[in-house]
């Protein structure tokens, strides 16, 4: 193999020249007087053409085997791309690979979840498999990109803390040199600090769930996109830089993901320039008119209530987009912003896509004493927190923040059933490998 190496996608514009490509062995068909072998680099599939007394040398190659191959580029309406390689000379770069667990070389995964979940190192070669996560890694790179745009610093905030993030017993602890320690929860005490220094920060990390839950929405490790900023008038500034995220997200999938969009049959959903809000108790009351449950005293909404606020902004909107405000201060950590004229309920919001759960955020808490209240109410000790109060006491503006959840956005833009199928080795309840 040379330095000169072209890629799958490349080879309709190299056609008369001698190329070398390498990737994958990914199909092998042998005929009485031809052999095509199909190779599989990143960029795509190149079939590759031989005949007579080359034929014989394909023999022992393997699917999955990585090689190179050097040859000629000539043109062919039925190969993939338009062109393929004849006259090659074929050289395995490695023993020849043992079968995969199931054909890579299929156009549809007949493999149940577990079993592409267990052998994902190669499963995850397959084109439909890994094509969520090219998706997924277009939406991060529109994330970034449109919050750049708007003046914002990416940080990287530390995963190991001393205390528990958002309260409560949902955490896992680890032994951090004698003393006690967690995962993360959220970057949610770093990134209000670095509003004291940046005034506008975001951060793509892992956060960390200690909760049980065996659901097809549910890790235990995953991956969060988070912003926060500073010197707001209120919540709708928050809600106004998401809508923008959301945006650059799919403008980017649709620019960097395209094939792979297309090969899911993916719908990119419009971005609306207003996306529809309604507030908690509003929705509930609505749910209760109309959906033949009521959901009214509960302080959450459930998987029903989302789908049929999903359903109600796409009838009532036009929009797969929706905002729910004003969601229970009981359901909400101590550093969300009350709402003074509504008893009980937060200055915060969840944004709903496709009837699903899919971002959290809102205004935060930021004078000191308000932090020392907020804890007291909720029976806790503010020295378990002495660390992250320290900030208030030196001056922070009002700000406010969001977090969406990675895995749920690409599992809803792609119309994956479990959360499973677009997580790169995920971490639940049971699964602890590979």
């Amino acid at each position: 193999m040379t330095s000169d190496r072209v890629l799958a996608s490349e080879l309709s514009t190299r056609v008369g020249h001698d190329v070398t490509i390498a990737g994958w062995l990914h199909r092998k068909r042998q005929l009485k007087a031809v052999t095509f072998l199909i190779v599989r680099d990143a960029t795509g599939l190149a079939q590759v053409v031989l005949s007579g007394p080359a034929a014989p040398s394909a023999a022992e190659l393997t699917e999955e085997t990585p090689l190179s191959v050097t040859g000629t580029v000539a043109a062919s309406a039925r190969a993939p791309g338009g062109a393929e390689i004849v006259q090659p000379v074929i050289t395995a770069l490695s023993e020849p690979a043992e079968p995969p667990p199931f054909d890579l070389y299929r156009p549809v995964v007949t493999a149940s979840l577990p079993t592409v979940l267990d052998h994902a190192p190669t499963s995850l070669r397959h084109p439909r498999l890994r094509a969520g996560f090219a998706i997924s890694a277009a939406s991060v790179a529109g994330f970034r990109a449109a919050l750049d745009a708007a003046g914002f610093t990416e940080i990287h905030t530390p995963k190991i803390v001393g205390s528990a993030t958002e309260s409560g017993a949902n955490v896992f602890g680890l032994d951090y040199f004698g003393r006690p320690a967690f995962l993360a929860q959220s970057p949610q005490f770093y990134k209000q600090a670095m509003v004291g220094v940046f005034e506008r920060v975001y951060e793509t990390g892992p956060v960390f769930r200690a909760e049980p839950h065996d659901t097809a929405r549910h890790l235990a490790q995953y991956v969060s996109l988070d912003a926060e900023l500073g010197f707001i008038s209120g919540q709708q500034d928050v809600m106004a830089v998401l809508r923008q995220a959301l945006a650059g997200m799919v403008a980017a999938v649709a620019r960097r993901a395209g094939p792979e969009a297309d090969l899911l049959g993916v719908r990119l959903p419009e971005v609306p320039a207003e996306i529809p809000q309604i507030h908690f108790a509003q929705a509930q009351d609505l749910i209760a008119r109309e959906a033949g449950w009521d959901p009214r005293g509960e302080p959450d909404l459930s998987p029903a209530d989302e789908r049929f606020l999903g359903d109600w902004a796409l009838r009532e909107h036009g929009s797969e987009f929706c905002f729910v405000t004003g969601y229970p201060m009981a359901k909400r950590p101590f550093y969300t912003q009350h709402d003074p004229g509504r008893p009980g309920y937060s200055v915060s919001f969840d944004l709903l896509f496709r009837g699903l759960e899919l971002v959290t955020g809102g205004q935060r808490l930021h004078r000191h004493r308000d932090y020392l209240a907020a804890l007291a109410a909720r029976g806790e000790d503010p020295a378990d927190y002495a660390s992250y109060l320290e900030m208030f006491r030196h001056g922070m503006p009002p700000h406010g923040g969001f977090a969406i959840g990675l895995e749920r956005w690409t599992a809803r833009l792609t119309g994956a059933l479990n959360i499973r199928a677009v997580t790169l080795f995920p971490r639940d309840l049971h699964r602890l490998a590979p």
